[in-house]
């Protein structure tokens, strides 16, 4: 069934890091420490990658407002951070992020052939990502080095507001010229990336093992011990389910039968979010 023509899904919207490439997310995890340690204040891994899908800046300034990021701060400079601080940073944050990019762009086990029976599906791959055109411009590149080119992608700096704001599927749609939003699947590993697609009315699929809530290597991933992977895994799938996602899968590899089951769903007249 994964390789017949679909009728009713018109599209997918796939994530960049974390869910194509990037086995964990983990190029931009380190560039937001360093900003924030070049302000001298340590951060940690988990207080990095919890706005993980913003666009850049609003993820800078969703740390600020971190509670024990900001608590550090005040210990640091006598005050709260404030826009001023925010502007400093993503100053340094977009040079950072283009220099660490085209070591990050290494496609996921099994996302490849994930896009190709999208394809095969006769499903036109459209993306989204929070990284902004000049970040985009490196990572295309090497990702089409590697074999991967979708049909169009949308960056932050491309729309009004980017994640959780539905604005970058929006373009996304109108680039692949499909419409209704209702018969179209987002599929990304945040909990930006769930709100952006449930904004937008699509149906969304939320990764559970390989992108930026799990947070490792692959190596890391299968180093890690099956009764800590199950505890994590627990807590992940909890926090995608929260945000709204209408299927959670362990990868991008596990999708086409779930767009195949979506395919199914609307045929009966079902719609995203359980309508």
């Amino acid at each position: 069934m994964q390789d017949a023509k679909l009728s009713h899904v018109k599209a997918v919207i796939l994530d960049w890091a974390g869910t194509v490439v990037d086995h964990g997310c983990i190029g931009p995890v380190a560039v937001f420490i360093e900003v924030f340690a070049r302000h001298g204040v340590e951060v940690t891994t988990a207080q990095a990658r919890k706005p993980m899908g913003l666009m850049k800046k609003d993820h800078v300034r969703a740390m600020t407002r971190d509670p024990g990021v900001a608590a550090v701060w005040r210990d640091v400079h006598g005050r709260d951070p404030d826009e001023k601080d925010v502007d400093a940073m993503y100053l340094l944050t977009e040079p950072l992020m283009v220099g660490c990019i085209a070591a990050h762009a290494d496609p996921i086990p099994g996302a490849l052939d994930a896009v190709a029976a999208f394809r095969a599906m006769g499903l036109p791959v459209g993306s989204t990502t929070g990284y902004t055109r000049p970040m985009m411009d490196i990572m295309t590149r090497e990702a089409a080095a590697r074999g991967y080119v979708p049909d169009t992608m949308v960056c932050s700096s491309d729309v009004p507001a980017g994640r959780p704001s539905p604005f970058m599927c929006y373009k996304a749609a109108l680039d692949l010229a499909v419409y209704p939003f209702w018969e179209m699947v987002k599929i990304g590993d945040t909990v930006s990336d769930v709100a952006e697609g449930k904004n937008a009315g699509m149906w969304t699929i939320g990764l559970t093992l390989r992108g930026n809530e799990m947070g490792l290597t692959e190596a890391e991933l299968a180093a890690l011990p099956q009764a800590e992977k199950a505890a994590r895994l627990a807590g992940i799938e909890a926090r995608l389910t929260a945000a709204g996602a209408d299927f959670l899968a362990p990868d991008l590899a596990a999708c086409p039968a779930v767009v195949a089951g979506i395919e199914a769903r609307i045929a009966r007249g079902e719609r995203p979010g359980g309508e």
